[in-house]
């Protein structure tokens, strides 16, 4: 069985500290999402999964660093989007009698995704491996 810290704690950074290069592309997968939320936030910020998917797809065979860090942002982004899923279908599913409890959820989690994206992208920008304290790992 893995234990808990295992799962969250940032790998060693491959082949040492990260270039100034790979900091900035680091930094850049975390910022990408909330710029894609903020852009596409009409439609739900659907956009948020957009930027670290393409920073992760140009990037990951070139700098470790940013592969790690882009599959990080995006598995986050996922897991905030099954999150709202989730509330969206309760709300639903009530007729509309859970909003009374959704609602203050869906602003607890968008400001934890705003908080932590930010600090993603600052340790990034630090070069060191942001592990958000909950997303399910689905790309590995």
């Amino acid at each position: 069985m893995t234990d808990f810290n295992e799962m969250t704690s940032p790998p060693p950074a491959p082949g040492g500290e990260p270039s100034a290069d790979e900091k900035t592309w680091g930094m850049l997968a975390h910022l990408s999402a909330l710029i894609g939320g903020l852009l596409t936030s009409w439609v739900g910020g659907l956009g948020v999964f957009v930027g670290p998917l393409i920073v992760w797809l140009i990037k990951k065979d070139t700098m470790p660093f940013v592969d790690d860090q882009a599959k990080e942002a995006l598995n986050f982004n996922i897991t905030l989007a099954i999150i709202g899923i989730v509330l969206l279908i309760f709300t639903v599913g009530t007729f509309g009698i859970g909003a009374l409890i959704t609602v203050p959820l869906y602003v607890v989690v968008a400001l934890a995704w705003l908080v932590l994206t930010i600090l993603g992208a600052v340790k990034a920008n630090n070069g060191e491996a942001y592990r958000y304290p909950f997303a399910i790992r689905l790309i590995k």
